[in-house]
């Protein structure tokens, strides 16, 4: 009997900030089902890159545009449906936030101080990717 083998769909996402009265924000969206605070994220689309296909689900989930690292600062896998999916995390300047986004009626928004986004998530790997960018807090000027 052959053994079947799980092939691991390769996804991108984004953690988008801001710096505000000298503090750095995350920006956290809710899953579709608006049951959880996650970050834009999703398959990498066509010929993209990696970084500028989660900087377009910024853009689709969260209505935010910016400046993207191209950088990975981490990265997770979780199962969902019987598959697996590799996830590699970038961030992104906010420049520009937006009302009207492809996805704006399914979807909450909300800005928090990067140190406590981790509060508000409660998937582990997510946790670990938001608490992974917060280290980067004093190096954020470079990014």
């Amino acid at each position: 009997m052959a053994q079947k083998t799980n092939k691991v769909l390769k996804q991108s996402g984004i953690v988008p900030y801001r710096m505000n009265n000298g503090t750095i924000e995350v920006l956290l969206i809710t899953t579709s089902s608006q049951q959880d605070w996650v970050v834009p994220k999703g398959g990498i689309a066509g010929k993209m890159s990696p970084h500028d296909s989660a900087a377009k689900e910024a853009w689709e989930e969260a209505g935010v545009i910016g400046e993207v690292n191209p950088i990975e600062f981490g990265s997770y896998k979780y199962r969902k449906n019987g598959k697996i999916y590799s996830v590699k995390m970038y961030s992104l300047s906010v420049k520009m936030e937006c009302d009207r986004f492809p996805e704006a009626g399914k979807r909450i928004k909300q800005w928090v101080k990067a140190k406590e986004a981790v509060k508000h998530v409660k998937k582990p790997s997510l946790r670990r990717i938001l608490k992974e960018f917060a280290k980067y807090e004093s190096k954020i000027d470079t990014m």
